[in-house]
């Protein structure tokens, strides 16, 4: 799924009420072309610095301006300056809105990467009414869709190499392979961040079917397993809200679901979904 293919460009304004709730979207537009004159008129106006103080015999005071080169950042002395300026307001008013309008919740890690790779790349179309609108309006309508595709997601990304985890469905537990790294010796076993990301989809999942807000990214999987791997080396033993994890030496992890009616729940999406192809891909 490339995020980037979602942003729609529209000649038609459309009402933007029910799309991002929390936030005044046409406000926020008007305060955003408030900032772009300022961003235009400081360039003009440097502009006519430098030509007083070079007749004065100053030279050009925009050389005093610091033009040191960050990732992205907008160089002052370029001719596209206003322009890139744009862009970086543009982005962040992208992120603001995706942030607030609730559907981040809805995407997976994988989903959640390519966005903000959109984003961070200035790889955003303009942040106009219509653009917005559009983009929204998609999302919106495309959301149970796009929930669906990270239950997906994340049911895939697990290992059908062990006996408990059925390819065609969650059962009472499963395996992750590689959730610790090795243990060698007498060092404490660190985690895998990639299994930790595919858990925090999990419990994702759980949260959104159990109608709960998604937990504080900052309170994540890694967070909560480097804890349990510090403060209880020797039980290599965890209790969540929706399941229970043990590890072992070779860095597998047991999970054990505590809410069976949510997992069916689970299942229900994934047989909606594939009904067959995920069972034969196994074969």
């Amino acid at each position: 799924m490339v995020i980037v293919t979602i942003f729609g460009e529209s000649t038609v304004p459309q009402a933007t009420t029910d799309l991002v709730k929390s936030v005044s979207v046409e406000n926020m537009l008007r305060q955003r072309d408030a900032v772009m004159e300022r961003i235009a008129e400081a360039k003009r106006l440097i502009g006519e610095a430098d030509e007083i103080a070079s007749k004065a015999g100053f030279g050009a005071v925009s050389g005093y301006i610091s033009d040191r080169y960050s990732h992205g950042g907008a160089r002052f002395g370029h001719a596209d300056f206003v322009e890139q300026m744009r862009k970086h307001v543009d982005a962040s008013g992208w992120k603001h809105l995706m942030n607030e309008s609730g559907i981040r919740t809805l995407m997976d890690a994988e989903a959640r990467k390519q966005w903000d790779s959109s984003v961070y790349e200035l790889k955003t179309p303009e942040l106009t009414l219509a653009n917005v609108t559009s983009t929204f309006t998609v999302l919106r309508d495309g959301r149970e869709e796009l929930f669906e595709r990270g239950v997906i997601a994340c049911f895939r990304g697990l290992s059908w190499d062990y006996k408990t985890n059925q390819p065609f469905k969650f059962g009472k537990r499963i395996v992750m392979r590689c959730l610790y790294q090795a243990q060698v010796g007498p060092y404490t076993q660190s985690v895998n961040h990639h299994a930790a990301d595919k858990l925090d989809d999990l419990v994702r999942v759980f949260s959104v079917l159990d109608g709960k807000p998604e937990p504080d990214h900052r309170n994540g999987m890694y967070m909560h397993l480097s804890n349990a791997t510090c403060k209880r080396p020797v039980e290599r033993f965890i209790d969540l809200e929706y399941f229970e994890i043990r590890w072992f030496k070779n860095g597998n992890g047991h999970l054990t679901f505590k809410r069976p009616e949510l997992v069916e729940k689970i299942n229900r999406i994934i047989a909606k979904c594939y009904p067959h192809a995920l069972a034969s891909e196994v074969r």
